[in-house]
């Protein structure tokens, strides 16, 4: 809780996925990967529930083993096209339907492993403090805007008209990308949400991005190893 508002981590995680074959499952350094997000989220004092929404009875099984609640996902809402957001709302509905009173939610992707939980800390006393809707983490950008190009009919032409991509890095505007590491938000002003997880009164937590990688092939997934493996051995020798 939050002075008594009620907080709900959502983990959305689907069975199906091409790039990396049961991702979800797949074990990362003695765990599965779904089980880093759903322990570091029980492991937060502000979260009083942390549900996994999923199509997968063999998901549902895992979550529940590492303390978690799982409710099913209907099919439709995990395709390969399906947005995060339906899954969001479907399951923001079924706790209304129940009689959940929470005020505030967390949507932590089972694929980023690595997030701190200072920065979901974050996220949530910047939306309860300052009467936000919804709130992300941005780390900064891995090509800034006033760097990228688009090509017609073979002739190259800077992205952002008039930019000057010559320029060295430190006299570049600053320039920012969503994270995916969290997003919290209200649940009363969902609704509102169009296409993404940002909507109405919105504010930003900019993080390092050291914390950052989203596992969406095996060459993330390798990293994860590595750098988990890392850390595991960095807290036996200390």
């Amino acid at each position: 809780m939050i002075d008594s508002q009620r907080v709900v981590a959502m983990i959305p995680a689907r069975g199906g996925s091409k790039t990396v074959p049961g991702k979800n499952l797949r074990d990362l350094n003695g765990k599965p990967l779904i089980a880093w997000t759903i322990e570091l989220a029980l492991s937060l004092e502000e979260v009083d529930r942390v549900i996994v929404s999923t199509d997968s009875d063999e998901i549902a099984a895992v979550a529940r083993q590492y303390g978690a609640e799982a409710v099913p996902r209907p099919p439709e809402l995990a395709t390969d096209t399906a947005l995060v957001l339906d899954a969001v709302r479907d399951l923001a509905q079924r706790l209304h339907q129940e009689g959940e009173g929470a005020a505030y939610a967390l949507l932590l992707e089972p694929t980023a492993p690595l997030r701190r939980g200072i920065d979901v800390q974050s996220c949530l006393q910047r939306l309860h403090q300052d009467g936000l809707d919804s709130v992300a983490t941005f780390k900064p950008a891995d090509l800034n805007p006033h760097r990228a190009w688009r090509i017609r009919e073979g002739m190259p032409e800077t992205f952002v008209e008039g930019s000057v991509p010559w320029l060295p890095r430190q006299q570049l505007p600053e320039a920012f990308q969503l994270s995916g590491e969290v997003y919290a938000f209200r649940l009363d002003t969902l609704a509102t949400a169009t296409l993404g997880m940002l909507f109405g009164r919105t504010g930003a937590v900019v993080v390092d991005g050291k914390a950052s990688l989203d596992i969406d092939n095996e060459q993330d997934f390798l990293i994860a190893e590595f750098i988990t493996r890392e850390s595991q051995n960095e807290q036996i020798s200390a």
